[in-house]
């Protein structure tokens, strides 16, 4: 199906991009601390909330 130039590329290309976010998130990491300080919570309730979702589904059908 792929060539094996077209795979020794794809792994090259992730190989690549995931250093490459993995160093700007590094990068930014105090921007993130001071500007997102509650987004934990709010992703604790989304998850929370997907949940009692999915268990009003499963006791209700």
């Amino acid at each position: 199906m792929f060539s094996n130039g077209q795979i020794v590329f794809g792994i090259l290309f992730a190989i690549v991009f995931i250093i490459a976010i993995g160093y700007t998130y590094r990068k930014d990491l105090k921007l993130h601390r001071q500007h997102y300080k509650g987004s934990l919570w709010v992703l604790l309730a989304f998850i929370c909330f997907i949940l009692f979702i999915a268990s009003i589904k499963y006791f209700f059908t």
